[in-house]
C-alpha cells in the first residue's frame, strides 16, 4: 500500500527578479517544509504555477526538490496535461527520476467526456505501471469534474492509489468514499475542507496553508485519526481566517505574499498572474500578525 502521509504540500515555485527559476531558494523551502510537517512535497502542480513552466524547468524542480527532502518527505511530480500524449511523456521522464510519485490533473479547456477521462488516466497509468498515480480533481479551473463513478474504475488500476478532491462537493466525497477500495487515499484540495474531509474517510489534505502551518495541520490530522473532534475542530476555526485569505485572490499569489513577508525571497508569480494588490496584503498580513506567523 502507497502511503504519502497526511500533510502534502502543494508547493510554490521560486522566481528570481529576472523571473527565472529561483532554485537555490526551492531547496531551502523544501528541505523546511520537510522539517515543518509537511510527509510529501507537490511540485509543479496548479501552486507550483505548471501551466507558466518549460517542461525542463519542471524536471530540473524535480530533481533540486528530490534532492532537498531526501530522507525526510516524498516527491509527487506534477506532470499532468491535457495533451494525454504529453502527459505520458513529462511522466515516463520524471519517472526515470525514482520520484513517489505523480499528480494527473483533469485535462483543462477541451472538457473531455467521463470515457475519455478514464482512457488518458488509464493510459498514463498503464505506461507507468511502477509509479503510483495520484488523480486530480479540481472542475473550477478545469471546466470538467472527475465523476466518482469514473475514480472508481480507476481506481481498480493498481498504480493509481490516491485522488486529490477539490470539487467542493462533500456528497461527491461521501459517493467516493463509499464505492472505492478503503485503501484508495482520498485528500481534500482545500485546507478549509479538511476537516470535513477526514470525517468522511479522508486521509488528509494537498496543502497551500501548509507553507506556512504545516505542524498544526499535522495536529489537526491526527487528532481526527485520534478521534479527538474538539481538538481538531479548535485547530481548524483557528486557521480557518488563514485558509480564507490565502484564497482572497488567484493562488498562489497569496501565499507567496505571506512567505515574503515572512521574509522568503521567493519573487514574483509569473504572467500572466501578478503580486497581491495592497489591500489584500493587508488583509493578510493582519491574518498572519493575529497568528503570530509574523
Amino acid at each position: 500500500m502507497v502511503n504519502f502521509g497526511s500533510v502534502l504540500t502543494a508547493m510554490i515555485t521560486p522566481f528570481n527578479s529576472d523571473g527565472s527559476v529561483n532554485y537555490e531558494v526551492t531547496e531551502r523551502l523544501a528541505a523546511h517544509l520537510a522539517d515543518n510537517g509537511t510527509d510529501t512535497v507537490v511540485v509543479c502542480g496548479t501552486t507550483g504555477e505548471s501551466p507558466a513552466l518549460t517542461w525542463e524547468e519542471e524536471y530540473n524542480l524535480f530533481q533540486v526538490v528530490q534532492q532537498a527532502v531526501a530522507g525526510k518527505a516524498k516527491v509527487i511530480a506534477g506532470t499532468g496535461s491535457n495533451s494525454t500524449t504529453e502527459a505520458i511523456a513529462a511522466t515516463q521522464k520524471a519517472a526515470t527520476l525514482g520520484l513517489d510519485g505523480s499528480l494527473q490533473v483533469v485535462p483543462y479547456y477541451n472538457k473531455p467526456p467521463q470515457a475519455g477521462l478514464y482512457r488518458h488516466f488509464q493510459a498514463i497509468a498503464q505506461s507507468n505501471p511502477d509509479l503510483p498515480i495520484m488523480l486530480y480533481n479540481v472542475p473550477s479551473r478545469t471546466s470538467q469534474n472527475l465523476e466518482p463513478e469514473t475514480v472508481a474504475r480507476l481506481a481498480e488500476i493498481p498504480n493509481i492509489v490516491a485522488i486529490k478532491e477539490a470539487s467542493g462537493n462533500f456528497e461527491q466525497v461521501s459517493q467516493l468514499r463509499r464505492i472505492t477500495p478503503p485503501e484508495f487515499a482520498i485528500y481534500s484540495g482545500d485546507d478549509s475542507f479538511t476537516l470535513a474531509i477526514m470525517a468522511l474517510g479522508g486521509a488528509g489534505v494537498v496543502s497551500v496553508a501548509s507553507h506556512l502551518v504545516g505542524n498544526e495541520l499535522q495536529q489537526m490530522i491526527q487528532a481526527c485519526q485520534s478521534e479527538k473532534t474538539t481538538l481538531a475542530r479548535e485547530i481548524h476555526l483557528k486557521l480557518f481566517p488563514l485558509f480564507k485569505v490565502l484564497f482572497c485572490t488567484t493562488n498562489p499569489i497569496p501565499v507567496k505574499a505571506a512567505l515574503k513577508l515572512q521574509g522568503w525571497d521567493v519573487g514574483s508569480p509569473r504572467s500572466p498572474l501578478c503580486d497581491i494588490p495592497p489591500e489584500l496584503e493587508e488583509e493578510l498580513k493582519s491574518v498572519l500578525l493575529d497568528l503570530s506567523l509574523l
